[in-house]
Order: C-alpha cells, then sequence, then structure tokens
C-alpha cells in the first residue's frame, strides 16, 4: 500500500491580469511544505503535475523546501478547469475585478452556478472540455499511479478543482459535490490518498500541518 500526496498549488495572484502565478506568499507557503516533508523524513517515488504555472512554480518550491531534486512526469489532466470561462457561460457581461468583500462573494456565487451548470451539461464553456472529459484526465493520473505500482508515496501537485474531483470520486459521491468541496480547499493544502493496485481511498483533506503554528496562521489562504 502507498501514499498519494494531494498538494493544492501555493496562493496565486487573484485579482491579477494574470492569476497563473504565484504570489510571493505561495512561493513561501510551498517552500514551507517542502521543510515539513523533509523534517518528516517524507521523500517521494514519483511526482506528477499539471502544466500550469502555478502548479509547475509550487512543485518548485517544494523541492526547495525538501532539499532533493524532483522529476515530474507533467500531466495535462491535472489542469484546473477556467473559472473566467465557467462564469462567462452563464453572465457575459464583463465583472469588475474582485477588489472589494462584495465583488468576490458575487464572483464566488456565479462561480458556484457556473460550475453547477457546467457539470449538468446545461453549458458549454469557452475553450473548456467537457466535465465527464475533465473527470477523466483526473482520474487518468489516479489509474497511472495504481498501475505502475510505486512502493511508497506519491506527489500529486494540482489545483482546487481537480483535487476535489478526486475527493467526490474516491468517496463515491455526486459530481456537484465537488463544488463545496473546491471552495473549501486551501493553499499549499495536502489530502491523503492510500492507494492499492485496486483502489484509492481517503485518509485526509485539506490539512495544513506545515503551517500549523501561531507565526504561520496569517499565511493561510483560500485563492
Amino acid at each position: 500500500m502507498g501514499t498519494v500526496y494531494l498538494v493544492r498549488h501555493g496562493q496565486a495572484s487573484f485579482g491579477a491580469d494574470n492569476y497563473d502565478q504565484l504570489s510571493d506568499l505561495g512561493m513561501r507557503q510551498c517552500r514551507r511544505l517542502g521543510e515539513y516533508f523533509r523534517h518528516k523524513g517524507i521523500r517521494f517515488d514519483a511526482a506528477l503535475v499539471g502544466t500550469l504555472e502555478r502548479q509547475k512554480q509550487s512543485l518548485a518550491c517544494i523541492a526547495e523546501g525538501l532539499q532533493t531534486p524532483i522529476e515530474p512526469l507533467s500531466w495535462p489532466g491535472l489542469n484546473e478547469y477556467d473559472s473566467k470561462a465557467v462564469v462567462q457561460a452563464i453572465h457575459p457581461e464583463p465583472l469588475e475585478r474582485p477588489t472589494t468583500p462584495e465583488l468576490v462573494r458575487e464572483h464566488f456565487r456565479l462561480l458556484r452556478e457556473g460550475l453547477a451548470a457546467w457539470i449538468e451539461g446545461r453549458t458549454k464553456p469557452e475553450g473548456m472540455i467537457s466535465h465527464a472529459d475533465f473527470v477523466a484526465g483526473i482520474t487518468s493520473a489516479l489509474d497511472h499511479v495504481r498501475a505502475t505500482h510505486y512502493k511508497k508515496n506519491v506527489l500529486v501537485v494540482s489545483s482546487g478543482g481537480p483535487i476535489s474531483t478526486i475527493v467526490a470520486h474516491t468517496l463515491g459521491a455526486p459530481h456537484n459535490a465537488m463544488i463545496e468541496i473546491n471552495l473549501r480547499i486551501r493553499n499549499s493544502s495536502v489530502s491523503e490518498l492510500t492507494f492499492t493496485p485496486k483502489r484509492h481511498s481517503l485518509v485526509t483533506y485539506n490539512t495544513l500541518p506545515h503551517l500549523d503554528s501561531a507565526e504561520h496562521q496569517s499565511w493561510i489562504t483560500y485563492a
């Protein structure tokens, strides 16, 4: 039996022109996670990462804190959905940049509605694959881990959407369950799955053991 460590990327650049870049805090979150793995003696037999910049940057920062090179397998199926396209599919009018709490709440209200419409097949967000294909790309990563017969630990660095989809899939929950799971997941959080050649089982979800101290409480973020 092995363990998959599912890591959400560090804080990205929410509200900026290019979201797909880690903030300075996001880099620190992931370096701190790498340090935690090193101090706990956790090493990885393999690593998979999506192709988005924030995902690759997160893996690089984890490796820096771990003080061990990591040569990951690039897995596009671990990429996040396009939240802008999801929202525009139900709200084509331009939205203000989310610079106030009210605008942030409005953004996430629309995102919930847009995700539900995409999952249920009521919309086809521009430039995006179907939800069924999105799920297939994610579960193919799990299939690869099981089929390769890794002996101990596998690191998977991805985003909130794929990780919440994995959690819902592993629990046998309805597809829509991923929405609320997704919107609760924190930056650089760790979710653990055990695996055998036949199945995965959820052990932990959305934990922040590397930030579990008073000095790191201000490092906890959601976007």
